[in-house]
């Protein structure tokens, strides 16, 4: 089974050093086996893989990239503690694993660099 299908909102989320990063606010899981939107879409209406994936970089402001990957691998959305709090978004690849209420990351994730 994968983390991913493991994780619930709420969770706590800490860092390879156990360090609290804050918790679960929502997750989606990807489709790995999805076309990229690379080519995919209609001249005239944008098509539905493009207009999925600028939607997301706009709520989420990341670059249409990063938001185009978070969607095929999938993600969870971390509401972050601490005074700078906000939202960071974690692709399924960089989750390590569960154990109870405690999602824990990998080291050398993207967020880490």
């Amino acid at each position: 089974m994968a983390v991913i299908e493991r994780v619930r909102e709420g969770m706590h989320v800490v860092g390879p050093d156990g360090k609290k990063i804050g918790k679960v606010e929502d997750l989606k899981m990807g489709d790995p086996e999805a076309v990229t939107a690379d080519g995919q879409t209609d001249p005239e209406t944008g098509g539905l893989a493009g207009t999925l994936i600028d939607d997301f970089a706009q709520t989420s402001r990341l670059p249409r990239h990063e938001a185009e990957r978070l969607l095929r691998l999938g993600y969870v959305r971390v509401d972050k503690s601490g005074l700078f709090g906000g939202h960071e978004y974690v692709a399924s690849d960089e989750l390590d694993r569960v154990e109870g209420d405690t999602l824990w990351l990998k080291a050398g994730r993207r967020a880490d660099r």
